[in-house]
This record gives C-alpha cells, structure tokens and sequence, in this order.
C-alpha cells in the first residue's frame, strides 16, 4: 500500500509539474498577444500592390472608409451568417465547446482535419491579429485574444466588426461594398435570398460567386437556407420564397472596376484557398503589372463600347499577365475556332497523323446527322492541313478529330489546363461547340505553351504575396511538358500563316515573326463572341468582343478583334529596345523540298526529283523522323501515259493528252519489217502526224519521253495496218476498252 501511494504521489507532483509547465508556457507564448482595437477594422493600410518594378499602386480597387453599424443590418442576414458561421454565437464566450468535440470526433473518424469549429470571435481575431502559421503556440494566442476581445465588446459589437473585415470576393471587404456590388443594395436592403447568397461567400468567395460560378452558388445558397430553416431560424414559407428568388446576373455598374486590379484580387481569393492562407494581416501583393503596356492597351481599347471587351498581354518568360482592359472580369464564354489548334492541329502533329504539307480533304460530310460547313458556304477540295488551319476551314478539322479520337484530343486540353466535360465530347468540339466555354485567361494560358517549346504552366497576374512579412505564395512555373519542341514549332509556323494570309492576316504588316489564330461563336442569328489571338517569341496577346449577357455583335475574329491585336502589337514593338526575335527552329525539325506534281494529281508526298525545275517544287517543314520516304523521279526519269494513236485519211496521228507530257522533249520512231526512222526529236507538241506512210504495210511507232539528258522508257504503240480490206488501228484507249476477238 505505502509503494501505491508513493506512486500516486509521484504521479500527482508529475501532473502539477506539467501543468505549471503548460501554464509558463502559455504565458509566455501568449506575452506579446495583445488586443488592439486599430486591428479590429481595415484600413487603406491593410492591402500594398506593387508593379514588376517593385513601384507601389495606388489602390484604386478599394475602399474602407465605408463601414456598416449593426443597426443598420437586417435581421435575416445577422440569422445567415450566424446560422451558417456560428449557431451558438449568442450563447458562448469565444469558444463553441460542443462544436469543438463534435469536430474533433468527426475528423478522428475521418482521419483528417477538414472540420472547423471556429467561431465568429475566432474567425475576427484570426483575420486582424494573428500570422498565417498553424501553430500550437498560435492557436494559444488566438485563445487568449479571443477571451480578451469577448470581454472587451458586446455580442452585437463583435459580429458588426466580423461583417465590416470579411472578404465576399470581387474586391469586395466587408458587407457594405458586398451589398452594393452584388446587389446594388445598401445593406439595411438585403432580404433573405441576398443574405444566404453572402453567408455562403464567405467559406469560398471564389467558388461561389454568382458571376463565376452560378450553379455552385445556386447550390450553395439552398444548402444555407435549408440549414436555417432545419435550426428553426426561419419558416418554411420564408426558405421557398427566397429559394425562388433569382441570382444577380451582373455586377453593379457603378461599383464595378474590371481594371487589371480586379484580376488581382479575384487571383488572391483563389490562391488563399488553394493555398491555405486566410486574406488578413497586413498584405503585401507583388503583381506582374507593367504600367506602361497597360497605358497603351487602355488607349487602345478606347472609349469602344458597343459590346463587352477584355485584352490582354502576357509574358511569356514569366507567364505573367502584364497589362489587362475588361468591361466583365473573368467570365467562361464559347472559344469558337479558338480551339483547333489546342484540341485539334497540335495533338495529331504530335501524334504524328500529318504534317504540315499532309493534304486534307474538305468535302460534305455526315457523322450521325452532324454535317458542319466552312463559314464561306463552300467546299474546296484537297488543301494541306497548313492552309486548313491558317483559313481556319471546319470541315478538315472535324474531319481530323474524327481520325485523331475525341477523347485523345480532349486528353490535351486537359494537360492545357482546360477541363471538358463529359457532355462535350463530341466532334461539335473541333468547332468549340460546348456547353460553358472557357475563361479567356485560361485560353491564353493554354496558348502560351507553343512559344515556350510545348509547355505549360499556370498564368497570373500575382507573383507572390506576404502576410505579415512572411511569404505565403510565389508563382512558381513548375513547366508541364504537353507538346514537344517539334510540335510547338510547326503549330506556331502554321499560324504564322494565318498571320500572313489566312483570317488573321490583318497582321502581316507588322515587321517581325507573330503567329495568330481567330474564332468566332454564335448561333444561327448571329454571332456572340469574337476573338483575336497572337504570340510572338516575346508576349502572347488577345483580344476577345462580346456581351456577358450573350447578346449579339457584329464583328467576327478577323475583324475588330483582329485590328485591336494589331494596334496593340505595333505598340509592343515600339517599347522594346531591341528588335522582336523570330521563333527558333528546332534541331530536328526539317524544311524538304516536295514534288508538286503528285501533290496536286494524287495527293500524296513525295520528295521533289533532284532535276525538277524550280516551279514544280514546293518547302514544307517536316519532324526529322516525319519526312517522306520515297523521291518522285518525273524527270530523273520520264514517263507518260501511252498516247493516242490514228489511222485516217492515208495518215498516222499521236495525240499527246497525258498533261505531264509538256514537261517533256519527245523522240518519236517508226519501225517496219526492214526500215526504222527517226521522224521527230524536239519540245512537246500536241499532236504529230506522219505523212509519209505507204499502203500494205504495216507499222510500229515508239515514243520515248526526255527531260534534258535522260531519256524515259521507250513506250511502243499498237500496230497501225494500211493494208486494203484491214479495219486500222484507231487508238490503244480503245483496244483496252473493247474486246480483242472485235479486231
């Protein structure tokens, strides 16, 4: 018995000595956390943006001079945000302690840590006092300073300095720009469907706005309402009429500021999700901005507003985006055209289905009841896959896809970045034909990747933010490899083409290498969306005009679009100091001279013949490993077709009809039964007659076929008979039409 107490003993001096160690620790940890009532509220002082050069930006994106008073916030949105953020708010002291075992119960379970239990109190503290580590010794400070900041404030005070410092979003800190800008509302105005629509911003501003993403926030908004009314904070009644109550489907007009800062705080949201740092502190923001670019690309944009607009420029070294004009932020819109060198040109290239030179058929096609047409209404043919791209005809790219696999090339887009979804896979993809499109930042991101050698990596317009003086996110590249070196090149010479002569060939004025590619999406009524897109060794710029309601324009891609790409690329050349340099060609990617004759006769590629005149030749670039293999030999060694051959009127006449015969000198000989004759050695003629034939003989003509030194295959003609009472010869054509036993 006397060894169990000692052991208890020992035991309980253990304990305490723990707990006094834990006590010391705490206070000291804790020493310096003092509430500061400054903290509590934001300021212009709160947010620092920073250009490229490390220049500081007037932040013209926000304010925080306008605060709301709990008095003036209606009753059903303190019932949302307390219902969704913190039921018990009323009731406990900081610290929801049921909530807490419930959590940490459910995430054993789970075996994770994706349960919270934080309260509104918490949630304030954390946001105005606290650094972005997740600590032990930060979460006892955060203790401690929520007991000080529920003792120092009443209930009503705490959560109108929780609304007035959350971030909705869109630039939008605090309830009162939150009100006004989703709603155009002053925040005594909020009814119960806004309420549930901010409420449930809060966890993920950018997943669920209505301008970004309706459907999430449509789900998200019944999900709060449900959630209200299950705890009895509102009636029945009351959760359907704001169930039927519609989304906003647009911003406040006069709130609304889409300038190059709107992308930056809507790119913050983003990455304070993906990764893991709460948007409080003190914020510093290093962003791409070059303002000189976005003073030109302001001025050429214009006072233009017939439709909606956005252009941008990127870097294509850094991948960050230099300067952008927009009238809607970052909406997803049908790409049109845009598509087909991403999903289409590119993917069979690397999969080596063509080349460049490789002649596609463009004729009226039927897959299950899915006949597209070109945009002029016509049908031209076999054209290499180089100008069906650069003219950016339907039919071959659909006709391609088809070949290449839908799903093979939507593999791609996905390494782009630019997810499909199930519902789209479809050969109406080749021609953007989809359901929601994509964001134009993701397509330039996407396009981005040919001028840096095949690969990808995410675009931005942040290159890093501080909290506190700690780095919380740097934008890293980390390349992905899509296409190869190969690959990239010959996709970027094909729409250098269609800089020069195909629908973007408004550009081919400007003095240095550029490839481009246009789109335009409508329906049968008209067009919706138009876009311009170019990309030089240096920058990649686009242009896209349309309406974020989807109202129609006038303007296709290679219009309008096109002549801002350009005023903006002539205003890129001037600034830089040295010359743009041309794209640079791969080791193994190769420029082959072709023969002309049987691409345009039999469509098929063939190396040009060492002695082929310059005019029937043609370049194309091929991968090393994708040249053709056999050499035409039209004139290393000439062949025709067997001329025509008649007997008429006491005369012989061969009729040359093979159009590859005018390439050629021709020998024509004439054998009988003792003589042989050369009747004619010279350039081609049409037709040759031979006047001087006697009757009751008969005769055997030979034509041989010579380009400069080398001679052809001698062709022998059928036997010509002028004997009396013997039926001629009338032309070999005919022999093999008819039957022999008819002779």
């Amino acid at each position: 018995m006397k060894l169990i107490r000692k052991l208890l003993w020992l035991i309980f001096l253990i304990l305490i000595a723990l707990a006094l160690i834990g006590v010391g620790y705490y206070f000291a940890v804790t020493k310096d956390a003092v509430l500061s009532p400054e903290k509590l509220a934001l300021s212009d002082k709160t947010f620092t943006l920073y250009d490229s050069d490390g220049a500081r930006i007037k932040n013209t994106a926000l304010t925080f001079t306008q605060s709301v008073r709990i008095s003036d916030v209606p009753e059903e949105t303190q019932i949302a945000f307390i219902g969704v953020e913190d039921k018990h708010f009323y009731s406990h002291g900081g610290f929801d302690v049921k909530r807490i075992a419930k959590a940490a119960i459910n995430n054993l379970r789970s075996h994770s840590f994706k349960e919270g239990a934080s309260t509104i109190s918490q949630q304030l503290i954390k946001n105005t006092h606290l650094s972005q580590e997740k600590t032990f010794s930060r979460k006892l400070r955060e203790w401690k300073l929520t007991r000080a900041l529920e003792r120092a404030y009443t209930k009503d005070e705490i959560l109108e300095k929780y609304l007035n410092v959350i971030y909705f979003g869109h630039n939008c800190f605090g309830l009162q720009s939150a009100a006004r800008f989703y709603f155009d509302k002053a925040p005594n105005e909020l009814d119960l469907a806004d309420s549930a629509i901010l409420a449930g911003l809060v966890r993920s501003p950018n997943n669920y706005s209505p301008f970004k993403n309706a459907e999430k926030c449509l789900k998200r908004k019944e999900s709060v309402l449900r959630l209200l009314f299950k705890n009895g904070a509102i009636t029945k009644n009351q959760m359907q009429e704001a169930l039927e109550k519609p989304l906003p489907l647009s911003p406040n007009k006069s709130t609304r500021d889409f300038g190059y800062l709107h992308f930056v705080f809507d790119e913050l949201s983003s990455l304070s999700e993906k990764n893991g740092f709460t948007v409080s502190g003190k914020v510093e923001i290093d962003t791409y901005l070059d303002r000189t670019v976005q003073k030109q690309l302001e001025l050429v944009a214009g006072d233009y507003a017939e439709s909606d607009k956005t252009l941008t420029v990127l870097d294509n070294q850094t991948r960050g985006f230099k300067a952008c004009v927009s009238s809607v932020g970052e909406i997803q819109r049908l790409t049109g055209s845009l598509l087909k060198p991403l999903l289409v040109y590119a993917p069979a290239l690397e999969e080596n289905f063509i080349s460049p030179a490789t002649p596609l058929l463009d004729e009226k096609i039927d897959y299950a009841g899915y006949s597209p047409n070109n945009f002029d209404g016509k049908f031209h043919g076999y054209v290499s896959a180089r100008e069906c791209l650069a003219k950016s005809l339907n039919v071959p790219a659909v006709k391609l896809l088809n070949i290449l696999g839908i799903e093979k090339g939507a593999n791609y887009l996905e390494k782009l970045g630019l997810s499909v979804e199930k519902d789209d896979l479809s050969l109406a993809i080749a021609l953007g034909g989809m359901k929601n499109g994509y964001t134009f930042r993701d397509l330039i991101a996407a396009y981005a990747t040919f001028p840096n050698g095949g690969t990808f990596a995410e675009c931005g317009f942040i290159s890093s933010v501080r909290i506190d003086g700690k780095t919380v996110y740097e934008h890293s590249l980390k390349p992905q490899r899509v296409f190869s070196e190969e690959t990239a090149y010959l996709t970027t010479d094909m729409l250098c083409t269609a800089a020069q002569t195909g629908t973007a060939k408004k550009l081919r004025s400007l003095p240095f290498q550029i490839a481009a590619k246009t789109g335009t999406a409508g329906t049968a009524n008209g067009n919706t969306d138009a876009y311009a897109l170019s990309y030089t060794t240096r920058d990649t710029v686009g242009v896209w005009l349309g309406n974020a309601t989807g109202g129609f324009i006038e303007h296709t891609g290679g219009g309008l679009p096109c002549n801002f790409l350009l005023q903006v690329n002539e205003q890129l050349n001037k600034l830089y100091p040295s010359p743009i340099e041309n794209f640079s060609e791969p080791k193994n990617v190769k420029r082959v001279t072709l023969d002309k004759l049987s691409y345009y006769d039999t469509h098929t590629l063939l190396l040009a013949d060492n002695l082929a005149p310059e005019e029937y030749t043609f370049q194309e670039l091929f991968k090393k490993s994708a040249i053709p293999l056999k050499t035409s030999d039209f004139f290393s060694n000439p062949t025709i077709d067997p001329p025509a051959l008649q007997y008429e009127n006491g005369n012989v006449v061969i009729t040359f009809d093979d159009r590859l015969s005018k390439l050629y000198r021709f020998k024509i000989e004439r054998y009988d039964y003792a003589t042989h004759s050369t009747l004619y050695v010279g350039e081609y003629i049409q037709k040759f007659t031979d006047e001087n034939v006697d009757k009751n003989k008969n005769y055997v003509y030979s034509v041989t076929p010579i380009y400069q030194d080398k001679q052809g295959k001698a062709i022998i003609l059928p036997t010509v008979s002028t004997k009396e009472g013997e039926r001629p010869w009338t032309s070999d054509k005919e022999i093999l039409e008819k039957d022999w036993w008819d002779y």
